[in-house]
This record gives C-alpha cells, sequence and structure tokens, in this order.
C-alpha cells in the first residue's frame, strides 16, 4: 500500500518540529523525535519534507505550543509539605507590591521551556497573556516555586516572608531581580497582547 509518509521519513507537525516515520497503519503515523520518544499522530495532522519546504516558503510559521508549556516539567507538582494558604498570601502580595513580577515569571518560565526544546526561536512569538493563563492554570503552591526560583531563593523562604512584612518581601524581590534587572526592564516594554 502505498503512503505519502515512507517509512524513514522526515514529516513535520503544524508547530513545525520534526519527527522520523516508523509506521504508518490505519490513517495513523507512528513516529520517533530526535531524542528517540515515540509518538503518533493522523495522518492529516502531518506534512511531508516536500509540503513542509512549499508551505514554508509560502510564509508558514510555526506556532507556540501553550498546552505543550503547560505539561512540561516546571509545572509539576510542588512539595506537598509547602504552605498553600502561605503561597495564595505570596503570591497575591507579590502582585500588589511588585506589578509585573508575575508576568514576568510567566514569562520567563515559557522562555526557558522554548529554550530547553531548542525553540529558542519562538520567544520573541510568546503571548505575555497566554504565558499567563499556563501560569495561573498551575497550583499556587507550583507558582510559588516558580517564582521563587526566579528571585533564586527557596520557596518556602519565600513563602515565610510573606507572613512577615511587606518590606522584608520588597527587599527580597529588589535582590532576586538584581540580576535580572536589565531582562525585567526590557519585558516592561514588551505589548501584553
Amino acid at each position: 500500500m502505498h503512503t505519502r509518509f515512507p517509512h524513514g521519513s522526515t514529516v513535520y507537525a503544524k508547530d513545525g518540529r520534526s519527527y522520523v516515520v516508523e509506521e504508518v497503519a490505519d490513517g495513523i503515523v507512528y513516529c520517533t523525535t530526535s531524542n528517540g520518544a515515540e509518538t503518533e499522530f493522523s495522518e492529516a495532522q502531518l506534512m511531508s519534507e516536500a509540503e513542509w519546504a512549499a508551505k514554508t516558503k509560502v510564509g508558514l510559521q510555526r506556532e507556540v505550543s501553550y498546552v505543550r508549556l503547560k505539561h512540561s516539567r516546571h509545572f509539576l507538582p510542588a512539595d506537598p509539605l509547602l504552605d498553600t494558604v502561605g503561597a495564595d498570601r505570596l503570591l497575591a502580595k507579590a502582585e500588589r507590591l511588585s506589578p509585573g513580577i508575575l508576568d514576568f515569571a510567566a514569562f520567563t518560565v515559557a522562555s526557558d521551556i522554548l529554550a530547553e526544546h531548542k525553540e529558542g526561536d519562538l520567544v520573541e512569538r510568546l503571548s505575555i497573556r497566554k504565558c499567563r493563563e499556563v501560569f495561573d492554570a498551575a497550583p499556587a503552591a507550583v507558582r510559588a516555586r516558580l517564582l521563587a526560583n526566579l528571585l533564586g531563593t527557596r520557596t518556602d523562604a519565600l513563602i515565610s516572608a510573606s507572613g512577615l512584612g511587606e518590606n522584608l518581601l520588597m527587599a527580597m524581590f529588589a535582590k532576586g531581580l538584581e540580576p535580572l534587572q536589565a531582562k525585567f526592564d526590557a519585558f516592561q516594554d514588551r505589548p501584553h497582547r
């Protein structure tokens, strides 16, 4: 039986990621990624090398997969011993005391995920609003951990500081953002689309 995707050929998904065809059966294309992971797609979801080349010449651009961002290791559950009430308090205070810090954390995490997947060229296409939606969908303890990682501090220490007073928390934000100040300033100038 003839197929558009012979064994061993390279195929492309809508987001531009490439896969190697292992087998095609009943309209399903079984593929492997460059790191050996197995995956499957319906034939309609893939393009051959020739089809991909023709489309990219016409200006087809790869898209950021926000669903894939949501399922990255960064959003895995946090330590169950973390104070979830304290995490909620921390996030509320962070939003009020340092406007834009949670947007910056969400955008930075998304940028890091793209870089890990060798898709750093897509960072310029990231929507801050959509990054924040992915970030906000995570439990409070996970978001607190991501914020603490950004600031270079322990999550439990940051959560504890949020209960002690605003001055301490603001000082921790300032110290954590110090090495990232140029990046944070550039981020503030980005359109929040």
